[in-house]
């Protein structure tokens, strides 16, 4: 019985002993291991690894791309080591930064290609400590690019950004909103250093000339969406008489900055801004007297521009209007013809006329009327004397004493 009661006994000190150990063990390895951790680099700047541990003797640092050493130290053998060539040339390690627990690795001109998992390994006098990090590498959105087209009779929209990683994803809208299908063709180029260029093209909607084509791109990295639109329109004006240039926000933009400006062949002038923070218009010395923005209008999204007294040809030509802000982008473009003073005076004398049939058929009436009179009067006058010539006849018949018969 004795035997038994001791057996049982050291059976429990050694369930004790191994749970005591399995709690020093998982105690140190969360003390030893950083959770991993994700990190987003920019393309082509530097992007820092974080891997730090408790600080010991003769440490040894080693760190790992998808499972290849890229670098390596050795404090006993004062060893350092580059060794994966895709990347030897643009890592860095401050060894004397890993006597005080720090091992971050620091990846410069960081591309594409660099994705991956890397992983931290450090052995010191005090145990081991691992360390995981997962890289992504983003080219973002710096802005979109919306632009008219005209191919093979068709009036297209043209969306595209340059040099973006990982691709966006693109999207169109009308508004207001159209019941018809939007077809865009959407093309993704990659170039030789992993980065994309996305040309998306939508085909105008017939018969609808005031809408507004809006793309929208956004990336799987970024919460952000980048969107930009644009609508184009033609008015006409007369020299001396104010016009109103019509801009107006679509509804998507809250708090926009406007700026207009003005185009003649290749040169591209502003003319006039609105901070709508500052509440501050701004404009070109060389239009002053000419241009007006009713400021309480434009807080609210309308832009629209009066232009006083145009002169021609000196203010034809093309305006847009641009609302911004910073991941958005609205964009009229408006083309404006400043007819001269005379114009209309031009028309109306050059216009055909037929009045001058009415005249001639009237004309003809009146020669006809008074024709017709004249030989009334004519044939009046020849029957008269006749008749007195039989009555004198008579008469004298009678004076002679002629019987009438």
């Amino acid at each position: 019985m004795s035997a038994l009661f001791t057996w049982a006994c050291l059976l429990q000190l050694l369930q004790l002993l191994q749970l005591l150990l399995l709690l020093l063990w998982t105690g140190s390895a969360a003390q030893d291991k950083t959770p991993d951790v994700a990190v987003i680099c920019s393309n082509s700047e530097d992007c820092v690894l974080p891997c730090y541990f408790q600080p010991g003797q003769n440490e040894m640092v080693q760190w790992f791309r998808q499972g290849a050493l890229v670098y390596r130290f050795d404090r006993n053998g004062s060893e350092e080591a580059f060794t994966l060539p895709e990347v030897a040339d643009r890592v860095f390690v401050s060894a004397q930064q890993i006597s005080n627990g720090n091992a971050t690795l620091t990846l410069r001109r960081s591309a594409p290609q660099d994705r991956g998992l890397y992983s931290c390994q450090v052995q010191t006098s005090g145990g081991q400590h691992t360390a995981k990090v997962i890289v992504k590498v983003e080219a973002p959105i710096r802005g979109l690019f919306l632009e008219h087209s005209r191919l093979s009779g068709y009036e297209e929209i043209k969306c595209s950004v340059p040099d973006v990683f990982p691709a966006p994803r693109v999207t169109w809208a009308t508004e207001p909103p159209t019941f018809e299908d939007l077809r865009p063709v959407t093309r993704k180029h990659v170039k030789e250093n992993g980065l994309f260029s996305v040309d998306s093209r939508l085909t105008k909607l017939k018969g609808q000339p005031d809408l507004i084509y809006i793309c929208k791109m956004s990336t799987s990295y970024s919460r952000s969406t980048w969107t930009a639109s644009l609508r184009e329109k033609e008015i006409t004006g007369t020299e001396g008489r104010d016009l109103t240039i019509r801009c107006l926000a679509p509804t998507y933009l809250k708090n926009p900055s406007l700026y207009w400006t003005f185009s003649r062949g290749d040169n591209s002038t502003l003319i006039l801004s609105y901070d709508s923070q500052s509440d501050r218009k701004v404009s070109a010395p060389s239009w002053d007297g000419h241009l007006d923005l009713d400021v309480y209008k434009a807080k609210f999204g309308d832009g629209s521009l009066r232009l006083m007294e145009p002169r021609h040809p000196e203010h034809s030509g093309s305006y847009a209007c641009e609302f911004s802000e910073k991941f958005s982008r609205h964009v009229e473009r408006i083309r404006v013809t400043i007819s001269g003073p005379h114009a209309g005076q031009r028309a109306a004398v050059e216009k055909p006329s037929y009045w001058w049939i009415l005249g001639v058929v009237a004309a003809g009436l009146v020669l006809v009327l008074v024709g017709l009179l004249a030989f009334l009067k004519l044939r009046g006058r020849d029957k008269k004397p006749r008749a007195h010539s039989d009555e004198e006849t008579e008469l004298n018949r009678v004076k002679d004493g002629e019987s009438p018969q």
